[in-house]
């Protein structure tokens, strides 16, 4: 069975800092027309950093969409041309003020593929060293540290309920890291 829709019109709806919005009329594999309103966004980093003591950082931050402070691991917006791997580096040193002696790619995933097309890299990072935190101006950011025997009570409490984050201590969950 075929799946793939194939684009026969296209129109941006909105372009701002970080997204754009745009709408495709598409003929579906049935032969039928159909519209799919898609965000475009330029893709982003996050990463599981784990202190010599094995606790995971997570920050925290006011996230304007959902109204509330959430616990996230340390993750952002991929620059004009930057790698993914660059972008990890300094994401981290930027949110939590540590610098990664090992950084060490894991996988990509999308994060809400049924309208958007933001591609997250997902990173694992040792050997910290402790530097100088320097969020953005406009970002006003704690940093925490996870127990690895704390992540299910976390997520299954609600404490934790940002995907990205889930998707990172799920997967560092069932890894044998301390090998």
């Amino acid at each position: 069975m075929e799946y793939e829709e194939r684009t026969i019109a296209s129109k941006e709806i909105y372009k701002g800092k970080i997204i754009k919005v745009r709408y495709d009329e598409v003929i579906i594999p049935a032969g039928k027309k159909s519209g799919r309103e898609i965000v475009e966004h330029p893709g982003g980093v996050t990463i599981i950093a784990v202190t010599d003591d094995k606790k995971i950082l997570l920050v925290e931050q006011y996230r304007k969409a959902p109204e509330e402070n959430l616990l996230e691991l340390p993750a952002g917006k991929l620059e004009e041309e930057e790698e993914p791997v660059i972008c990890a580096e300094r994401e981290l040193l930027e949110e939590t003020g540590y610098q990664a002696g090992k950084i060490e790619y894991l996988f990509s995933f999308y994060t809400t593929p049924g309208y958007s097309n933001e591609l997250l890299h997902l990173y694992y990072a040792t050997d910290l060293k402790g530097a100088e935190a320097s969020p953005d101006e406009d970002e006003v950011i704690s940093v925490h540290y996870l127990k690895k025997e704390d992540i299910l009570l976390f997520i299954n409490t609600g404490k934790i309920k940002d995907s990205k984050t889930i998707i990172g201590l799920l997967y560092y969950l069932a890894g044998d890291w301390d090998v």
